[in-house]
């Protein structure tokens, strides 16, 4: 009976894999068979548009439209010229040549700096010789009221009391 029972098992397999590919075969025509008639169907509708497009294109001319296009471009040319001639100025002040008037202007300019040179007044010379070693001037060479007389040591003070200030500082 276990031999038997056996022997039904592998036919039962043989024949469930028999039906699995005789299914497989069958939903794959299925599909080749949907894929067909959405093909079909397409190339119908193309069909239908290219008449279409053959119905509404057999009232046109390539000649006609060249010639329409160039109305067209003819009007809108028009329309421009209408427009640059209505924005432009009505011609006030056109009478005169700008390149006179910039000459014009140049001149009047050149009068004014030529007045207002002749008004300038410049320093005198001073009368004295300078020192003959001008690279050692010094505040205190020069006789000014408000310039103490130089003092060496009192500088190098000054200066050592700025680099403390500095040390502190920077510490």
């Amino acid at each position: 009976a276990a031999l038997q029972a056996l022997k039904r098992k592998k036919r039962y397999e043989k024949q469930l894999s028999q039906i699995d590919g005789t299914l497989s075969t069958i939903e794959f025509q299925r599909e080749a068979l949907e894929n067909s008639h959405t093909n079909t169907e397409v190339l119908k509708n193309m069909g239908y548009a290219a008449q279409a497009m053959k119905k509404v294109h057999e009232n046109m001319d390539l000649n006609k439209i060249d010639d329409l296009m160039q109305d067209i471009t003819e009007q809108q040319d028009v329309a421009q010229e209408i427009s640059d001639a209505i924005s432009n100025r009505a011609g006030f002040g056109d009478e005169f040549d700008e390149d006179e008037l910039m000459a014009e202007l140049e001149e009047l300019e050149q009068e004014e700096m030529n007045k207002r040179m002749t008004d300038v007044r410049l320093p005198s010379v001073p009368s004295t010789s300078l020192p003959s070693r001008p690279g050692k001037l010094l505040a205190c060479h020069f006789k000014f009221p408000m310039v103490k007389p130089c003092s060496s040591t009192r500088k190098r003070a000054e200066d050592e009391d700025e680099m403390k200030r500095l040390a502190a500082w920077a510490s």
